[in-house]
């Protein structure tokens, strides 16, 4: 089901509508600053579960999650200076990093290296999202295993027709995120995606 949202000026009504949704354990598509995303209760299991299979990828896949700002990260995510350094001059961004998971984290998002991905997108309807909910979203791209997303928030709702509704504020982009691990001494490039990498090389 398609809820038209004004992407700049988004409506506390309509981001209400689409927290309840995610309270009430539904998986939802929602515009970033990249690609759509996919997205649910980071504290609801089943929920997590459910975004697995309606993008139809293994369980051992990471997803990143979505927060509303540095201090957001700094309670799921192992943030010492150089890393808040780096946080702080590329979020929010196209940019998903890779950092130590705290014990926050629950269990089904942080598998055996105990890292997690996350994102602060520069987007206003992403970050009133994660205000509301009071905590982040589980994110995952808008798109099955092996196919390029779609920017057509029409596409995704025909594509997933098991979303609890998709937030439609136009046309999203088609390059997604770049993800880049700052777990080890130097940071590494694992996707180059929308965000330069020029200061990461």
């Amino acid at each position: 089901m398609l809820v038209e949202i004004l992407p700049e000026t988004p409506e506390p009504r309509k981001i209400r509508r689409a927290v309840d949704a995610l309270e009430a354990g539904e998986v939802i598509a929602y515009p970033t600053d990249t690609v759509y995303g996919l997205g649910c209760d980071l504290f609801n299991k089943k929920a997590v579960e459910r975004l697995y299979q309606i993008r139809g990828i293994q369980s051992d896949k990471k997803l990143a999650f979505v927060c509303s700002d540095l201090g957001d990260v700094a309670r799921y995510a192992v943030v010492h200076d150089a890393v808040y350094r780096v946080l702080k001059r590329f979020l929010p961004g196209p940019y998903c990093f890779i950092l130590e998971a705290t014990r926050e984290v629950p269990k089904i998002v942080h598998l055996a290296r105990k890292t997690v991905g996350v994102r602060i997108p520069d987007h206003p309807v992403t970050l009133a999202l994660v205000r509301e909910l009071g905590r982040p979203i589980i994110s995952s791209t808008a798109a099955r295993a092996g196919e390029d997303p779609s920017p057509d928030p029409d596409e995704i709702d025909a594509q997933f027709p098991g979303l609890g509704l998709v937030l439609d504020a136009g046309p999203g982009g088609t390059v997604p995120t770049t993800v880049i691990d700052l777990t080890g001494p130097d940071p590494i490039i694992i996707r180059e995606g929308a965000g330069d990498v020029s200061a990461f090389r």
